[in-house]
């Protein structure tokens, strides 16, 4: 998973078409409330990303699964919460 910090994004739509998945949405889109504050929330602390990487061997697993951001996104990885 990766977020885009909406304060510092130019709305230039480049970023858009490049998403395999399909995930990123205008920010003008009604009922996105809840993927702007994780994108504001983590774009704060993650590190940005300076080189494109291979996608995971099993993303096609996961895109289009729902509540797979419930089931299984943790605030501190690794930590078991």
């Amino acid at each position: 998973m990766l977020v885009i910090h909406p304060d510092e994004c130019i709305d230039c739509g480049v970023c858009e078409p490049e998403c395999p998945a399909d995930a990123i949405k205008p920010d003008t889109e009604p009922g996105l409330e809840k993927w702007l504050q994780v994108n504001a929330d983590y774009a704060k602390s993650w590190p940005n990303i300076t080189q494109k990487k291979e996608s995971p061997a099993d993303a096609k697993e996961f895109d289009g699964m729902e509540g797979k951001f419930e089931k299984y996104f943790s605030p501190n990885p690794g930590s078991g919460d």
